[in-house]
């Protein structure tokens, strides 16, 4: 496979030392010296010494650093034998790092890390016709030769299995010279993807959506456009005809998804348009196969990669559209070591790369309506469900008025629509978006409430598993049956209504209907795949799930969707709450009726008079993103201003306020920035350590970024089990 990155470092001038950046929180490159006859240059991937270990390393571009002894350096040990990450890549890992304030080496770990997919993989052996007849003529042999007769290679069991014979069949043919050996260059992955497999039946608005982004598509240039469809609108086929036009022109596609590990129908619609699945990225891939999908998309075998964030960073050989399907799902921020929005992460590696990037949501985030309405951003509005289906009919269910009987938390009005559904033989969908049996539980005699040991939160019940345990950090223990404060025997009561206390109450009112909960905690991927599709196949009748079940699942059957409790994420402080519940509830409601049945959604409520409420059942967004706008505009947020968290945390709580405080005495004086704490976090222990939280508010041209580096300049220096943590458009503020 041709390499076109740029050689810096031509062969007969191969300097005798070269920046190297190695997976660890350095500011720069170390420098390492070039082994005699060697011929590396930037982004070749190597094996180098630090300290007592080895690590893998990828070859810098040269910053001008301070001179150095070569004599004193250390040696490249090892030369990969793979693609070097390309000029373009090592832009966006370099952008990625100033922008996030991320050691370079901590985000170039981020696209190696797979090292065993350094190496090329090895060749299969395989087997190809001589010449030599066999010595007898059987039925069995005789398929062999019909298929192999040809001089084509086979491997041993695939030609077996395609004659429908034994090995040992094979095995014969060989021992009497029919079959000399050969090897094989290791079969793709996946299956390269046809752009014209299956003809596009889009029409109406959907066929002129897919004409506008083809312009786009065929400018080959830097474009972001936003994709803006109900529920249903047909969004997914309409960026479909985008992949297939970057096919036709010989460059590969990535697919951006929040749950890649859990869309079993999003790889079937793919592969039914295309005759074959996407290679997925995703942490439950096998390792064997994740070291295939990052060597083949290195060389440009793999063309299509669906994945979630962290496929962002893999060494694409020639990429040349990105699509970010439901672009506003929370799930794309990262906040573990390196934090980013893979959304904004995206748009900056297709804007480094020159090529079109494709957002996508029925419920866009206001920083990308924002956009499209100063004009950076194309956007296309799809207002209809595709082939004529209606949207539900949402109705709010005031608690109030109409509250669930005592003891229970689903109203009789949402009930008797469960009933009819039932009786209409269709699917209903009942959503919270909470997890185990119940939040909280304490003690009727002395108030007692079970509290994570490790954590400022409290233990939730599971009772599926029979256990209390904490969200945070996973610390679980078996429920109990007495106090530990108290003593008391059998008066530990459940707080609150979770995912299976719900089950348990529709299983009381509904014995005989088919009831199934799907919540990230009950089973792994296969397992919740498995589930997915009894969904959709009408294998059960009442569901009950958390968010899982917002993200682009497609239930024929289901005609009725209940939210258990729709003011749950409106009364945490955050200020995108409203803009959450809205996009949430909507993706949830919008499940419903999406084959064109008549169906419903009812949202049980205590603030009816939200606005947030009124939005959902009127079906006027753009009312809702208007005043969310304005009331942005106002406050200076985000798009309109900027925000960047530091989170302080240490094993004791003295430290942690002391450093906080002390970092906050150290911000500079800058017109346009303030500072904000520091104040303890809200989840103020997580996983034994205390932390606290300083909040920089800048306006929208403020260089953040520069301000937050001379602050920790002349701050104090983190010491002893001191953790100073950066976090540039902060998405939680728990």
């Amino acid at each position: 496979m041709k390499d076109d990155s740029p050689e810096l470092f031509p062969a007969d001038k191969t300097p005798l030392s070269v920046p190297v950046l190695v997976p660890m929180p350095a500011p720069v490159p170390y420098s390492y010296r070039v082994p005699d006859g060697a011929t590396v240059r930037p982004g070749t991937i190597v094996q180098v010494p630090l300290g007592a270990r080895q690590v893998i390393g990828v070859v810098w571009d040269d910053h001008g650093g301070k001179p150095v002894d070569e004599k004193k350096l250390k040696p490249i040990e090892r030369l990969f034998h793979c693609p070097p990450l390309d000029e373009k890549m090592r832009a966006f890992l370099d952008w990625v790092s100033a922008y996030t304030l991320s050691p370079p080496g901590l985000v170039a770990r981020m696209a190696l890390r797979v090292p065993n997919a350094f190496d090329p993989e090895p060749m299969l052996e395989g087997l190809r016709f001589s010449g030599v007849e066999p010595e007898k003529i059987t039925p069995a042999r005789k398929k062999v030769l019909e298929l192999a007769g040809d001089g084509l290679s086979w491997t041993r069991s695939g030609l077996a299995h395609a004659a429908g014979v034994s090995l040992s069949v094979i095995d014969g043919l060989v021992g009497q010279g029919v079959f000399e050996t050969v090897f094989l260059p290791p079969p793709p992955i996946v299956a390269e993807p046809d752009p014209d497999y299956a003809a596009s039946r889009l029409d109406g608005e959907q066929k002129d959506a897919a004409d506008t982004i083809l312009e786009d598509a065929i400018a080959d240039g830097f474009s972001v456009t936003l994709i803006d469809g109900v529920t249903g609108s047909g969004k997914t086929e309409v960026y479909f005809e985008a992949i297939a036009e970057t096919l036709r022109r010989g460059k590969q596609v990535l697919i951006l998804l929040p749950e890649i590990a859990l869309t079993a129908d999003f790889l079937e619609r793919f592969q039914d348009r295309f005759g074959s699945k996407p290679a997925e990225w995703h942490s439950e891939l096998a390792a064997r196969t994740r070291e295939k999908v990052w060597r083949q998309t290195a060389t440009g075998d793999v063309r299509v990669v669906a994945g979630a964030r962290s496929a962002l960073f893999l060494p694409f050989h020639d990429l040349g559209l990105i699509v970010v399907d439901e672009e506003h799902d929370p799930a794309f921020k990262q906040e573990d070591r390196v934090f980013y929005n893979a959304r904004d992460m995206a748009v900056v590696r297709a804007r480094i790369g020159g090529f079109p990037i494709l957002l996508v949501s029925a419920t866009p985030s206001v920083e990308s309506q924002v956009n499209c309405l100063q004009g950076r951003y194309t956007r296309i509005h799809l207002p209809t469900r595709y082939a004529g289906a209606a949207l539900p009919d949402l109705h709010l269910i005031d608690m109030r008025r109409h509250p669930p009987e005592r003891g229970g938390f689903l109203s009789p009005i949402l009930l008797r629509a469960v009933g009819r559904t039932l009786e209409k033989k269709e699917q209903s969908l009942l959503f919270l978006n909470r997890r185990g049996y119940a939040p909280l539980t304490l003690c009727r005699v002395c108030g007692h409430r079970f509290q994570c040991p490790q954590c400022s939160s409290w233990l939730v019940e599971h009772r599926f598993r029979g256990q209390i345990q904490c969200h945070q950090c996973g610390y679980a223990e078996p429920t109990p049956n007495a106090c530990p404060e108290c003593g008391t025997l059998d008066h530990l009561v459940a707080c609150g209504p979770g995912v299976e206390r719900i089950a348990e109450e529709v299983e009381k009112h509904f014995p005989d209907a088919r009831t199934l909960v799907l919540s990230s905690d009950i089973g792994g991927v296969k397992r919740m795949r498995l589930e997915f599709e009894a969904v959709a196949k009408g294998e059960a009748d009442i569901v009950i799930g958390t968010q899982l079940v917002a993200k682009g699942h497609n239930f024929p059957l289901m005609t009725l969707v209940g939210i258990v409790d729709a003011d749950i994420g409106l009364a945490n402080g955050d200020p995108r709450a409203a803009e959450r519940t809205y996009q949430l509830l909507s993706q949830v409601t919008g499940r419903a009726g999406r084959t064109g049945r008549k169906s419903h959604g009812l949202l049980q409520t205590y603030q009816p008079q939200h606005p947030v409420m009124q939005a959902l059942v009127e079906g006027d967004a753009e009312a809702f993103y208007d005043r969310e706008v304005q009331e942005r505009e106002r406050a200076a947020l985000p798009p309109f201003g900027r925000l960047a968290s530091i989170i302080v945390s240490a094993d004791n709580r003295a430290d942690a306020e002391t450093h906080a405080r002390q970092l906050r005495q150290a911000a500079p004086v800058e017109a346009g920035i303030s500072v904000l704490g520091p104040a303890e976090a809200p989840l103020a222990l997580i996983r034994g350590r205390y932390r606290f939280r300083l909040l920089v508010h800048g306006r929208r041209n403020s260089d953040i970024q520069s301000f937050l580096r001379a602050m920790l300049e002349r701050g104090p220096k983190e010491r002893r089990s001191i953790h100073v943590q950066l976090d540039i458009d902060p998405q939680s503020f728990l």
